[in-house]
């Protein structure tokens, strides 16, 4: 950056000529975005430390993930300006410029679009509502659970044999899946989960692996599409000297043996693109595509609970809220029979001097504003009118809100029937949630 224009390109063109005739990986570190995007094969765009956006430079120009990568990249740079869709979903409003849009370019994913659900009923939901989706089992379904969806395939023109990958842990349960396949006369993309070290389930020995990959191989209606291994849970074991950091390598190094073992076998030649899934909310940051894994598995850092509240994830901001209106106020007092209890627990504690009474409650969520807020031990928990004691100081009066913060994501916001969006101060829309389902 020192020099002058023409001796700068100059420079830039022997650099590439140079790579070019060692044939060597070379990194190279700048802060000129024109250099990166002239030189580069792929970029690694930094924020503050951290990787905002890894792809191709005209990957990165021309599909920014985020509104830093969008205005760093580029000369000139971006312009932003802001605007929120109408109130009928029709267009976006700039101003007083109406932009028409049609939403279902937004709501509806691309060919190609990946999604990985967990039960029975969200299969069939993203089946019928999103066909153009590729799905991925979270998890092992029983083979009549498999049965009963294939039985009645939706009319929406979702291919269960091309989209669907069904998850299968041991040797055992992928014979249950050879014998509907058989049964079906219909061919199943088998996806093998593996146990990277947590534990959990899957295939924890290579020789499994081989045995299951034979079993594929000499069944024509089952296709072997790839691996997955959760890693999430590495960042939720104790952190005693560097226990994490050991539990997250020796994932990756799992890994890496079960692909070689596959890459090993004659199936290898003949199953075309496969799938290799890793990571979870908690340790998505951690995979930065030089490892075996090719795809990372991401839903609750999107919103993070509170059970997500790790170092890894600490930049990002909770996003959603559950809030509730005080039903009643009150002087704390407790059941008859505990009442000696209650006026000790009022002299001992000050945050059990006033109770409130919400609409609702024992959620897997926790009170956080205003703070200050609990439940009480004298008396229990509830999902009709839940007591939280406080000292008072809320001032909190019938009508006013108080808002949870949920520790998981799928587990508590879909009690709720839509989400309300909030922003600058109002309502701006409501957004659907799939149906709770077990």
């Amino acid at each position: 950056s020192n020099l002058d224009a023409k001796l700068r390109n100059q420079t830039r063109i022997e650099i590439k000529r140079l790579q070019r005739q060692l044939g060597a990986t070379v990194i190279f570190v700048t802060h000129d975005q024109v250099e990166a995007m002239t030189l580069a094969d792929k970029i690694v765009v930094l924020n503050e430390g951290r990787v905002a956006q890894v792809g191709t430079p005209l990957e990165v120009f021309e599909r920014p993930n985020s509104q830093f990568v969008a205005g760093f990249i580029g000369a000139p740079s971006m312009n932003f300006l802001e605007g929120r869709v109408a109130a009928d979903g029709g267009a976006i409003e700039v101003g007083g410029l109406a932009v028409p849009f049609e939403p279902s370019q937004f709501d509806a994913p691309a060919p190609g679009a990946r999604q990985m659900v967990f039960s029975l009923p969200y299969l069939a939901l993203v089946a019928r509502e999103r066909p153009q989706t590729d799905v991925l089992l979270g998890k092992p379904l029983p083979a009549a659970a498999a049965a009963f969806f294939l039985a009645a395939p939706p009319a929406s023109g979702f291919d269960p044999t091309r989209q669907l990958q069904w998850l299968v842990d041991s040797p055992h349960r992928l014979a249950q899946y050879r014998d509907l396949a058989r049964g079906r006369g219909q061919p199943l993309r088998i996806n093998i989960e593996i146990d990277v070290g947590l534990h959990r389930g899957g295939v924890a020995d290579e020789e499994t692996l081989r045995t299951m990959l034979q079993m594929v191989r000499e069944e024509p209606l089952l296709r072997f599409a790839g691996l997955m291994g959760y890693d999430a849970h590495t960042q939720k074991i104790p952190d005693i000297a560097g226990a994490r950091e050991r539990a997250h390598r020796e994932a990756l190094a799992t890994y890496q043996r079960f692909v070689d073992v596959l890459r090993g076998s004659p199936l290898m030649p003949q199953a075309g693109p496969l799938t290799f899934n890793t990571a979870g909310s908690p340790t998505f940051r951690l995979h930065d595509g030089s490892g075996a894994a090719n795809e990372v598995a991401v839903g609750s850092a999107m919103v993070l609970p509170s059970d997500f509240d790790t170092p890894l994830l600490a930049d990002l901001e909770p996003a959603t809220w559950i809030a509730t209106p005080v039903l009643k106020v009150s002087d704390f007092a407790a059941p008859e029979g505990v009442g000696a209890l209650g006026r000790l627990a009022r002299a001992w504690d000050i945050n059990h001097r006033t109770a409130h009474f919400i609409h609702g409650g024992h959620w897997l969520a926790d009170p956080v504003s205003p703070p200050g807020l609990s439940t009480s031990v004298l008396m229990g928990l509830s999902s009709n009118q839940q007591l939280l004691v406080g000292s008072g100081t809320q001032a909190l009066r019938p009508d006013d809100m108080v808002f949870f913060r949920p520790r998981q994501s799928e587990a508590v916001l879909q009690q709720f029937g839509d989400i309300a969006v909030y922003e600058r101060g109002r309502i701006v829309d409501q957004w659907p949630v799939f149906p709770a389902r077990g």
